[in-house]
């Protein structure tokens, strides 16, 4: 007993002094329990042999305990998230045509799944182009068209809505019809459909005049491209902002659609179709990533080194196109011929299907409220 106090300066005895009793409790009358590991599965009752189950592929973690231990294991694995995030990134930017290839040959647990990796470049890549839609300034009046149509607003015989309408485009700085003009167009009568069309209006563009089987739909979409675009214009930045939210589903429909493509330009080669979609999944993710490095580039060397952006432009974008070209003759293993005449055809095909996508999502812009 004599070394007791010693024992307690030093601090060994410090800790169970604090929290333990004679009875085995601690300081504030709790035990100590310590959980034993897990044997089980917790979700299927199978016996565990290792981190993860080997019937339902649970992971072994007992969330139940120290809060310090909960921490460790979320951070190992985000940490293995992230490695595998950058591994397969940082192969996805070099050689686009090594990762499909990896994948199909079977080592995918080092790399993310196509699909994850494809959506989260897409949300990335639109996320972008809607920032920079939204940043377009509106268009400027002069100041000399400014005081005409402030001068013109005065006028007492201007319906109310004209007026409405011609106030909203003076707040937007984008040009809008004259009163006198909107005056007339409501109290006149509206023209034939074989009267020539008004070439300043926007809508009359949209709408056939020859065939009256047609005219039904022309006054439909003269009527949704007045709504949407407004008078002259006035809402077409807020339009182009909708359809930049809609290209994401347009494009994601796509992607399947150039897999069709690859199949019918690889039909004798007797690839499944799913090899295809991965391959199509790899490089819109590798076109999406790599527009933003080269668009980000282009801006940052445009501040630093104004004289230096259209050699460096030039570069980066035919690197951009080689790096495709070279992705389809390594995963598709053809000749340089047969891969050039194949990356061409494939790319006007691709484009014309681009297209019809672009002008669906146009139509169904313009058709929803």
């Amino acid at each position: 007993m004599s070394d007791e106090p010693a024992k307690l300066i030093l601090g060994d005895t410090a800790i169970s002094a604090l929290e333990a009793s004679p009875d085995g409790k601690r300081f504030f009358g709790r035990r100590r329990r310590q959980r034993t590991p897990l044997t089980h599965c917790e979700n299927c009752g199978a016996q565990l042999t290792g981190r993860y189950c080997a019937q339902c592929g649970q992971a072994a973690v007992d969330y139940r305990r120290s809060f310090r231990h909960v921490i460790v294991d979320v951070l190992d694995s985000f940490l293995n998230w992230d490695s595998k995030f950058f591994a397969t990134l940082g192969l996805l930017i070099a050689k686009p045509w090594q990762l499909t290839n990896e994948f199909l040959a079977g080592k995918r647990a080092r790399y993310l799944h196509p699909l994850r990796l494809y959506l989260l470049a897409s949300i990335l890549f639109f996320f972008a182009v809607n920032y920079w839609a939204k940043s377009i300034p509106p268009t400027k009046l002069s100041d000399q068209d400014r005081a005409e149509i402030q001068a013109e607003l005065k006028q007492e015989d201007l319906p109310p809505d004209a007026r409405a309408k011609i106030e909203q485009a003076l707040k937007l700085g984008s040009p809008g019809p004259t009163p006198t003009a909107q005056a007339a167009e409501k109290t006149s009568p509206k023209p034939e459909q074989h009267a020539t069309p008004n070439q300043g209006d926007f809508a009359p563009s949209l709408k056939s005049t020859t065939d009256k089987h047609s005219a039904p739909l022309g006054k439909w979409l003269e009527q949704r491209a007045k709504e949407k675009f407004g008078e002259h214009g006035a809402n077409a930045r807020a339009f182009i902002i909708t359809l930049i939210n809609n290209l994401p589903g347009m494009m994601l429909c796509c992607v399947p659609l150039f897999a069709f493509v690859l199949k019918v330009l690889y039909l004798r080669r007797r690839i499944f179709y799913i090899d295809h979609l991965i391959y199509a999944l790899h490089i819109h993710t590798f076109a999406y990533i790599a527009i933003m490095l080269i668009v980000g580039a282009t801006i940052g060397l445009n501040r630093v080194a104004p004289n230096l952006v259209g050699w460096v432009s030039v570069l980066l974008w035919t690197t951009f196109a080689v790096q495709i070209f070279l992705s389809i003759r390594r995963v598709y293993r053809q000749g340089w011929f047969l891969s050039i005449f194949k990356f061409f055809f494939g790319g006007l095909a691709y484009l014309i299907v681009l297209a019809i996508g672009l002008g669906v999502t146009f139509f169904i812009t313009l058709a929803t409220p």
